[in-house]
């Protein structure tokens, strides 16, 4: 009867954790604009600047559109240069031993919506794992999975925003949030990894939302 009594216990609390992460989800999506809103959205176009080691920085512009097309630009010397991005088919990234952007084979693009919008359609699951402070902030830590992959979000336990997403080779930590429309983006995003050859500090000082970008925007 105790274990019977045990394991009722573990499945039930099992439950709990389970429906908290997806309550934490669905609270951010709520309070960030809804998921109406988001599945509205079509297009973004970032800009400002990204901020390299110490004292290299550059005037910087992203442009992202549905399902999974992306450009980034950099602005060297008064010229703008491609240095990464998705055309539908291909992937591109900047060689910088030569200098120049060449096509990957192994690109792999990333999702338009972040994993948590309609992360059980997607087939993720979710898990809880307590909170944690960040800073003087804090937040409730939500685990997605999926096959082997797993990110954890950090969400503020009073607005809900997503302050902090750790992935398998890079940490990016958001703040500075604004309205954009009916939605709230972060305009500060800072990205490191265990290799810190890519850290960035990214300042945005404007983005637009569902513009209809020109026919050859993605191209390379």
């Amino acid at each position: 009867m105790k274990k019977l009594l045990l394991a009722f216990i573990l499945v039930c609390s099992q439950l709990c954790l389970a429906q908290t992460a997806k309550e934490i989800i669905d609270k951010n999506i709520e309070l960030s604009g809804g998921l109406t809103n988001w599945k509205l959205l079509n297009s973004v176009l970032l800009q400002g600047k990204v901020i390299l080691g110490v004292k290299d920085e550059y005037p910087i512009k992203i442009y992202q559109q549905r399902p999974n097309l992306t450009k980034t630009v950099i602005t060297i010397g008064g010229k703008d240069t491609a240095i990464e991005g998705y055309d539908g088919s291909k992937g591109y990234a900047m060689n910088y031993a030569t200098n120049k952007v060449q096509e990957y084979a192994e690109y792999v693009p990333e999702s338009f919506d972040n994993d948590f919008i309609d992360w059980e359609n997607k087939g993720f699951e979710a898990k809880y794992l307590g909170k944690e402070k960040i800073g003087n902030i804090y937040c409730h830590k939500v685990e997605l999975t999926k096959n082997v992959n797993k990110n954890v979000y950090y969400f503020d336990t009073k607005n809900y925003m997503l302050l902090k997403e750790v992935k398998k080779d890079e940490t990016l930590l958001y703040s500075d949030f604004k309205k954009v429309g009916n939605l709230s983006m972060p305009f500060r995003i800072e990205s490191s990894s265990a290799k810190k050859d890519g850290d960035y500090v990214m300042l945005i000082n404007r983005i637009d939302i569902n513009k209809v970008f020109p026919a050859n925007t993605f191209k390379f």
